[in-house]
């Protein structure tokens, strides 16, 4: 690791491996606050699409700063053979785990305590003109405090650069990508509140929307896109809930909510906000 790095941060245990690198726990040697070190080996980056996500990871945290919902990055090392990001901890299980866990449904109570600030910080992205384009229970984080943090962001894109607004590229996980992301067209922001209404649907109901038997089979059921409310599951969710499902889970996406329509307008959202 750089000189630099090590004079600043002690780095502890790994917390976890990636495809190109590590997290540590690290301590800075000033104020004792703990942090994420993710040290990326450049030398195992395969192609020049690697390395943009690479580069274009921190460069995209520093735009996102402020926002309490997202990681934030704190410093940038760099050496020959490697890039060091000192980020945000968020050593508890993420929301993977908290659904692996829990194996069934959420009440909506405490789907809305999770989903609302992921929204938020959704919102947050697309007001700077970032897609994040892989949002999925492994990338929402939770600090030692509980707050949630939206992380991972390899795969976005900055659609405020572009002219008309789109983007293109097959990037996302089965499950949780848009429809017009599968069919290779160009596609805008909205395919996050896709991803984050997908989460939601899996809070309230203890399963996905959209799925299949193999990765395939998912994909051809996210391109039907044909949503369902089994009564035996959906029997004690609420109408509004339901209606916001079906504003965001909506094929077309020109009638699908923008992340600040869902925030600001739908008062399954807005009447959780407000208390």
């Amino acid at each position: 690791m750089t000189e630099n790095l090590k004079n600043d941060y002690q780095v502890g245990e790994e917390l976890g491996r990636g495809q190109f690198g590590i997290i540590y726990r690290c301590f800075s040697v000033n104020s004792g606050r703990s942090f994420a070190c993710k040290s990326i080996n450049k030398l195992l980056l395969c192609d020049s699409t690697d390395r943009e996500c690479i580069v274009k990871e921190p460069k995209i945290l520093q735009i996102l700063r402020g926002n309490a919902s997202i990681v934030q990055i704190h410093r940038l090392y760099e050496d020959e053979n490697s890039l060091h990001m000192v980020m945000d901890l968020c050593d508890e299980p993420n929301l993977f785990d908290h659904i692996s866990k829990r194996g069934g449904a959420f009440s909506e109570s405490e789907a809305g305590s999770i989903f609302i600030p992921l929204i938020q910080a959704v919102s947050h992205c697309h007001r700077l003109g970032i897609a994040h384009r892989d949002i999925k229970p492994d990338n929402v984080l939770f600090d030692s405090t509980g707050k949630l943090k939206l992380a991972d962001f390899g795969s976005a894109e900055c659609f405020g650069m572009n002219e008309s607004g789109m983007m293109t590229g097959v990037v996302g996980t089965p499950y949780y990508v848009a429809p017009e992301v599968l069919l290779g067209r160009e596609y805008n922001e909205k395919v996050d509140v896709w991803s984050a209404g997908v989460i939601l649907y899996i809070l309230l109901a203890g399963c996905p929307p959209f799925y299949g038997e193999t990765p395939v089979e998912t994909f051809q059921a996210v391109l039907r896109g044909n949503l369902r409310f089994p009564p035996r599951i959906f029997m004690s969710v609420s109408p509004e809930a339901k209606d916001l499902l079906r504003k965001m889970l909506c094929k077309d996406s020109s009638k699908r909510l923008s992340a600040e329509q869902v925030l600001t307008g739908h008062p399954w959202v807005t009447s959780r906000c407000q208390t």
